[in-house]
């Protein structure tokens, strides 16, 4: 029997950008020693006090089937948080909680799109996102944001590819450049959605991880709260990647519909793992601030690394737990040098070409290893460019 073509085209008939990391897997499920510097998993684990209170929930009894648009106190926890965060008055009802940040980018497209229509997202761009618009029955188009322009897209160019459009997705801080953007890219989307008539979905997970600059929330500008949806997530904030646990944020009318989709769908989010992040979010920005802390430090090692350097170039990292390195100067791709430095060096990074078009030639550094191991595998990684380069 055949499967449907939306299952079996999600990926376009190409890859799927993560043959690195498999490579590099394969090694390490092997006994190998790897650097590896491919996925955006803390090198920490979820804190423990989290741990304890999900254990509690699920001995108290919170086990059965949950609230599926989230249970009423973390709806208003997240809503109080947002709120407080961004400025823009939430409440429970702009919420729905979603098993993890993923969930919510497909149902924020489902809700968006009827089969067929154009939905843009940026190039370079999170790996799962033009498959995200495929699964959800839309039609993925990317609009280039090149590293000439610091990978913030331009108004015009956005202009031209909203003709056709129904949406728009966007993600700042950005994965996997590192990039934040700002007040003046933020008001020029705001005006191609408003003008073209777009949904704008905002993803903002990585929104505690930012070191120049501050994150604006697009939702706070004038005339976009009514037409963005907003995907949060406690994976990066709260190292709770394998709790999957996120949420969507978006007008009223829009979360009551895209609660009725969950509900044929996931059915929710455990309860006990909803209690957790109740909690979490109640420890307040100590915590984020903790975990956060460390991204910040790798950054300051990458830049020191590629001084009195002329070879590996980076992408101003202004946010997020990656750093984009500009590799050109050796000649090669990124997926020619990554290849290369994971069989020579034994460390992996992710093919700038793994993120679309725009970021060819370039490899995206998670900095995701504790700071000596993390800054002695940059530094190798710099030495094997410019023996390239020589």
């Amino acid at each position: 029997m055949q499967l449907s073509n939306r299952v079996t085209g999600i990926t376009g008939g190409g890859s799927d950008g993560w043959e690195v990391f498999y490579a590099a897997s394969a090694r390490e499920a092997k006994g190998e020693p790897v650097a590896n510097l491919t996925i955006g998993e803390h090198d920490i684990r979820t804190d423990p006090s989290i741990l304890q209170a999900m254990h509690a929930a699920a001995l108290d009894g919170n086990t059965g089937y949950p609230p599926v648009p989230g249970t009423p106190q973390l709806r208003a926890a997240v809503a109080a948080r947002v709120q407080a965060r961004t400025g823009v008055s939430t409440g429970p009802a702009n919420v729905l909680i979603t098993p993890g940040g993923q969930a919510a980018l497909f149902a924020a497209h489902l809700g968006a799109l009827d089969p067929g229509d154009t939905a843009l997202f940026i190039d370079p761009y999170y790996t799962t996102y033009p498959g995200t618009i495929r699964s959800a029955g839309g039609v993925p188009k990317a609009v280039m944001a090149r590293s000439e322009d610091g990978f913030l897209p331009q108004e015009n160019t956005l202009r031209e590819a909203a003709q056709s459009a129904k949406s728009l997705m966007i993600d700042t801080p950005n994965n996997p450049t590192g990039v934040v953007y700002g007040r003046k890219t933020l008001e020029g989307i705001a005006r191609v959605c408003i003008d073209a008539g777009l949904w704008l979905i905002s993803d903002e997970v990585y929104d505690t991880q930012v070191w120049d600059g501050t994150h604006l929330s697009p939702r706070a500008l004038p005339g976009l709260a009514e037409r963005t949806l907003v995907v949060g997530s406690l994976s990066k904030s709260h190292a709770m990647t394998g709790s999957r646990l996120g949420w969507l944020i978006g007008p009223e009318h829009a979360i009551s519909h895209l609660a009725n989709l969950a509900t044929h769908t996931t059915y929710g989010v455990p309860g006990f793992i909803q209690d957790a992040g109740q909690f979490a979010l109640a420890q307040g920005d100590g915590l984020e601030a903790s975990i956060a802390g460390p991204f910040k430090r790798r950054r300051e090692i990458v830049l020191r690394a590629l001084d009195g350097q002329q070879v590996v170039r980076a992408t101003p990292p202004q946010g997020a737990m990656y750093v984009m390195l500009d590799i050109r100067a050796t000649g090669m791709s990124g997926a020619e040098f990554a290849a290369r430095l994971l069989d020579e060096e034994n460390i992996a990074v992710m093919p700038g070409e793994s993120f679309g078009t725009s970021a060819a030639g370039h490899v995206r550094v998670a900095m995701t290893l504790p700071d000596e191991a993390f800054g002695q595998s940059v530094a190798r990684l710099v030495a094997f460019a410019g023996k390239i380069a020589a």
